[in-house]
This record gives structure tokens, C-alpha cells and sequence, in this order.
């Protein structure tokens, strides 16, 4: 079965009702959020705006390519580690469970869990949620092509919005949360308990599957976000240019330069836009004054210890498992179970 919804597919799916094929719509108001958090970001000094607003078609796109650059060691190394330990994630995950996958984007890592369960002990239904629905909507026409005994319901969302994801149906009766890429590192520290503390309660009885990046030489982080292709930068960019396609903004690409380093004190990634001259840019009516070298940050990608992140766990309502790393230590790959609601008295 292969359905698609927007976030009310959340509710009811899998009933075992005939197959529907239709549109993954776009999460509704989706361009007036672009345009207040824009607006709002290029009101504050420093000017920064949410990352999520990198993932239109062409964002998620130029993401891909940026998976298969030599320089961005993320993707391949968890890549690896899920293959290498598929069997024992398997266990984890445990017979016809529910997958939910945050992010989902190209939903290619999903398929290295898929090909590790015994056709008996299969996931039930997977539900890909992504910002970008234009995307998630191919991507997921493409796994249930390859799976199609399970249960596809790709849901067009932001699941950093409260209450975004409606509640799982009732009858399921095991839910697990994947979380690949090291996204939760793009999430400053409130956001991102936030996150596990819903993800905690919205996966009750189950568990989450998650990819965190580590502690590294800078150097190996700096070439990582830094390629020379200048394909991340094109990824940058492009949120100018959905900007100006979109919102009817008057960003002009060639006045901004693509900057990432790394931060030492705060364990993170910082990628800016640089303005290269004086300018003034327009949007909605307003008038934004940009001096020379005066930034856009767009980006955080924080990097964590293995008992650092294991410590956010605890904190926000999960009990660590098993721990999957490579040999290099780059990246981990965690599982993070979820004990079941305590019935009341």
C-alpha cells in the first residue's frame, strides 16, 4: 500500500483499505512561514534564519549531492554502520513495528533496516515525514516500488512544529522513531529537547534510532562543509534564491558568499551568508540595510561526545542502549528506547 497525505495521515492510516495515490501537499501556510521567519530573522542583528528553509525541491536535491561528495564523511560513515549492524538494529527495532523517519529526504537509509528483517518479523508501515513534500513524494513512490508489501504513508510536514505529527493510529502497537544524518545537531540545545521529549512520549513502548555526529579534528569538519566543488555553497545559496522565487525578495547571489567553520567552545558547525559590499535588500515591503561583511546565519551543526549526547537522552525521558560507531569514531549511531506510559492509579 502506498498512501500520501498531508499531517492528517498521521491519523487512521493502515487500515488495510484499498491503496490511495495522490499528492503530498506541501504542510499548509508553508510560504507564509517562510516569509514571517525570514522577515522576522533579517529584523534581529545578528540576522540568522531556520535551516529548514534550505529543503525546497532544489534544496533537498543539491542536499543529495552533497551525500556523495568525498569531503562529507557523515553520509557514507552512517551508511557503513547501519550496514554493518543491521542485524542487531533489527533486534532493537523489534518484529512489525511502526517506523516513523523525521526528515526523511531521500529516504535511502531506511532501505539498509528494510533489507535486515526476515520477511516475518518486517516493519509493518513506514510514515517519511519532510518538509519538502515534492521530494518525499518521488522518494517514497520509489521505496514502495522496491517494498511493496509495506505500508508507505509519506506525510508532508515539519516535525519541529508542536503538535505537527497528530497522534499515531491506536492500534499500533509498537512505534520506533528514525532519525538519521545527525539532523538533531542542526537543532540548538532548547530545540533539541524539545524534540526527544516529544519524540519520547510519541514513541511510548518503542524506541528512536538515531545518527549523531562527533567531536573530530576541525580540520576534517571544515573540508567536510567547505567542498571544493562549492556544491554546499550552491546549497547555501539556493535559500536566497527560493527567497527571491518565492517571497518575491530581490537577493542578488553574486553580493553574498557562502562561510562555514568551526566553533570550538560551542562544538558546532556555524555556516553564515556573507554580504561582499554594502546593500540593501527587499522583502515584503520592508528594507533591509546589509553592510560589507555583515551575515545571514543559517546553519548550526553541532557535534557531540558519545556520553554527552547519552546525558541529553537520560534528560529528556529515554533509557541508552547499544551504541554503533566506526572504527575512526566520526560518527554513532544510537539506540535510545523509550519505556512505556506508567498506567495510572
Amino acid at each position: 500500500m502506498f498512501e500520501t497525505s498531508d499531517t492528517s495521515g498521521l491519523t487512521g492510516a493502515g487500515s488495510g483499505a484499498a491503496a490511495f495515490v495522490g499528492d503530498v501537499r506541501q504542510p499548509r501556510g508553508a510560504s507564509n512561514a517562510f516569509e514571517r521567519d525570514l522577515l522576522a530573522g533579517l529584523s534581529v542583528k545578528p540576522r540568522r534564519v531556520a535551516p529548514k528553509y534550505f529543503y525546497d525541491a532544489a534544496g533537498s536535491a543539491l542536499f543529495d549531492r552533497i551525500c556523495e561528495l568525498p569531503e562529507y564523511y557523515p553520509t557514507r560513515t552512517e551508511f557503513a554502520i547501519l550496514e554493518r549492524n543491521a542485524r542487531a538494529i533489527a533486534e532493537c527495532i523489534g518484529p512489525r513495528a511502526d517506523i516513523v523517519e523525521f526528515g526523511a529526504g531521500s529516504l535511502s537509509k531506511i532501505r539498509r533496516l528494510l533489507d535486515a528483517f526476515e520477511p516475518a518479523q518486517a516493519p509493518r508501515r513506514f510514515f517519511p515525514i519532510d518538509i519538502s513534500a515534492d521530494h518525499l513524494e518521488g522518494a517514497a513512490r520509489r521505496l514502495h516500488a522496491d517494498y511493496p508489501w509495506l505500508h508507505v504513508h509519506p506525510v508532508g510536514a515539519d516535525y519541529m512544529q508542536e503538535g505537527a505529527l497528530g497522534d499515531l493510529e491506536a492500534a499500533s502497537e509498537r512505534r520506533v522513531g528514525f532519525f538519521p544524518g545527525s539532523t538533531i545537531g542542526n537543532l540548538d540545545p532548547d530545540e533539541a529537547r524539545g524534540f526527544l521529549r516529544r519524540a519520547a512520549h510519541l514513541l511510548q513502548g518503542g524506541g528512536l534510532l538515531i545518527g549523531v555526529d562527533l567531536v573530530k579534528d576541525p580540520d576534517v569538519l571544515h573540508r567536510a562543509y567547505n567542498d571544493r566543488q562549492g556544491v554546499t555553497a550552491a546549497f547555501n545559496l539556493n535559500l536566497l534564491r527560493r527567497a527571491n522565487e518565492e517571497l518575491g525578495a530581490d537577493f542578488e547571489l553574486s553580493r553574498f558568499a557562502h562561510y562555514a567553520f568551526y566553533e570550538p567552545r560551542r562544538q558546532r558547525i556555524e555556516m553564515h551568508l556573507v554580504s561582499r559590499c554594502a546593500q540593501t535588500v527587499r522583502l515584503g515591503g520592508h528594507a533591509f540595510a546589509f553592510d560589507q561583511g555583515e551575515s545571514i546565519h543559517t546553519e548550526n551543526s553541532h557535534k557531540f561526545t558519545i556520553e554527552g549526547f547519552r546525558a541529553l537522552a537520560v534528560s529528556t525521558g529515554f533509557e541508552p542502549g547499544p551504541v554503533w560507531t566506526d572504527e575512526a569514531r566520526l560518527f554513532s549511531v544510537h539506540w535510545l528506547a523509550s519505556p512505556p506510559a506508567r498506567a495510572s492509579r
